[in-house]
């Protein structure tokens, strides 16, 4: 049966540029990776990852010297690294952090072919590699995913009690809710992210485009009322599914989020001051009000043993209940500033914003029909 939905998912969920946009050389001054046509800068590492599932996968490390932070990032579904290379590079510069990005199985020059269980594998290869190579610690990891890449963004979010924060941009609630409105959870279903997000006890941030036509702002809203640390959301009046990049409430908004975020207490000192072990959100007296999940992570092995501790994404998956239900909403954990809507129309470009703004056309950069289109093609 786990065959069988991993086939069905990757028939619903997956289209990898074909071509891939890019290669992998090696650089015969440096004797370092590199991506085919592009200029790479020092602060960039091209590494090749092996997963727990066999695979090879391609990922890019983007050092910033001055960051405290290291954002995850889980692209989206027609997509590879040879399209979001200069864009990592332009997000790792203007908000202040290190950035790895990093191709799913069976995408771009990464081996063996997408499935859902594949790209839970991919994430954790890489939140592996932040961590052994890098240095990198879960309580100063932003884990932040586009369209399908909410999908491992949050399977592997809920195992991470002491994760700095979130960002889903363009979420998807599930895969069978994006083609039908369906108000349970069945177990062929992929990428179940209305039953995990209640469970992911760090900040979280939505970005939703008022116009997608493949993925619609109804669920990116449901998950942000589902969530228990929430963030002003983002809701981009006017953007669609491939295209929020250009306006420059984006950026601002991102770089307001890690500058929030910054601001932060680390989650293991917060753990520390508080004995009974529960969840802290930056209000305290809304912590009486929620079931802590700690209690439920507590004694969770490193990710190297995580392997063997973690059950398997289908038997959680048939054990929980659907979580349709929307949770009363929480007060926004940025309390002090004002709820923004977006403007009618896009702001001019900031400086800043140009570069970022022009890669994303000169790409086409797009997750378009994700899954819907393939309602057609089954």
């Amino acid at each position: 049966m786990g065959a069988s939905t991993s086939s069905m998912a990757a028939k619903f969920a997956f289209f990898p540029p074909n071509p891939p946009t890019y290669n992998v050389v090696v650089d015969e001054a440096s004797g370092k990776l590199k991506i085919s046509d592009v200029h790479q800068r020092d602060e960039v590492d091209v590494l090749k990852l092996c997963t727990k599932k066999g695979n090879e996968i391609v990922a890019v490390y983007v050092k910033n010297p001055s960051a405290s932070l290291t954002l995850l990032y889980s692209h989206g579904n027609a997509a590879d690294l040879g399209q979001m290379y200069h864009i990592f590079t332009e997000l790792s510069l203007h908000l202040n952090v290190n950035l790895m990005g990093y191709d799913y199985s069976g995408y771009g020059q990464s081996s063996g072919k997408p499935s859902e269980q594949d790209t839970y594998a991919d994430i954790e290869a890489a939140y592996k590699c932040l961590e052994e190579k890098y240095g990198a610690r879960e309580e100063d990891i932003i884990l932040y995913g586009q369209s399908v890449g909410s999908g491992p963004v949050l399977d592997l979010a809920y195992h991470l009690p002491q994760l700095r924060a979130v960002i889903l941009h363009s979420p998807i609630l599930s895969g069978l809710r994006v083609m039908y409105p369906v108000k349970r959870t069945f177990w062929f279903d992929i990428y179940k992210n209305i039953d995990k997000i209640p469970l992911v006890s760090c900040p979280v941030l939505v970005i939703h485009g008022t116009e997608d036509e493949v993925v619609d702002i109804s669920h990116g809203k449901q998950l942000w009322e589902l969530c228990k640390e929430k963030y002003e959301p983002l809701w981009v009046k006017g953007g669609n599914h491939c295209n929020l990049e250009l306006y420059p409430e984006y950026l601002k908004h991102l770089r307001k989020f890690i500058s929030a975020i910054e601001k932060l207490p680390r989650r293991e000192t917060l753990a520390v001051e508080n004995a009974d072990q529960s969840e802290h959100p930056l209000n305290p007296t809304e912590s009486s009000s929620r079931s802590s999940t700690d209690h439920r992570e507590k004694g969770r092995p490193s990710t190297g043993q995580r392997e063997k501790s973690w059950p398997s994404t289908e038997n959680r998956e048939k054990s929980r209940a659907s979580t349709d239900r929307k949770e009363k909403p929480r007060k926004s954990i940025s309390r002090s500033t004002k709820a923004r809507n977006s403007t009618d129309q896009p702001e001019k470009a900031r400086n800043s914003f140009d570069r970022l703004g022009e890669m994303v056309r000169s790409v086409g950069l797009c997750n378009v029909d994700c899954l819907k289109q393939t309602a057609l093609e089954a």
